[in-house]
Order: structure tokens, then C-alpha cells, then sequence
């Protein structure tokens, strides 16, 4: 099962073929290949890229392995 990178929750929803939204933090998450973007949405719907808090390695094997099967 996916978890979120920001607070570790399992409760993660698929809102599109490579999006995840964080039901626990709020944040919406884009898979493409081996690279997660991690995104803040804002008050009026725009997304803001958290991506520089975040390491810019590969997805862990965790998410590559089930996460796009939710």
C-alpha cells in the first residue's frame, strides 16, 4: 500500500492515472515513471510544488510497487 512521503498515512485516494491526494496532510502527490512530485493545494485550487523539501531520489520500492495499482 502507498504511504504518503509527508506524513506516512496509508490514506491516500487516486484522483487521476498519476495522482494521489493525502486525505491525512492535504497534499496531492503526481507519479511519472521513478520521479513524485509532491504538491500543496492552495485556497483558490492552484497547486504549489513542495518538491524542494522533499529528496530528489527515485521512489521508494514501496510505492513503485503498489502505488499505482490503488
Amino acid at each position: 500500500m502507498m504511504r504518503c512521503p509527508n506524513c506516512n498515512s496509508k490514506d491516500i485516494g487516486k484522483i487521476g492515472s498519476h495522482q494521489f491526494y493525502c486525505w491525512s496532510c492535504f497534499i496531492e502527490l503526481t507519479v511519472n515513471g521513478d520521479k513524485m512530485s509532491v504538491f500543496q493545494v492552495e485556497e483558490d485550487g492552484t497547486l504549489s510544488s513542495l518538491d524542494d523539501l522533499f529528496f530528489s531520489e527515485s521512489i521508494p520500492s514501496q510505492v513503485q510497487a503498489n502505488g499505482l495499482q490503488a
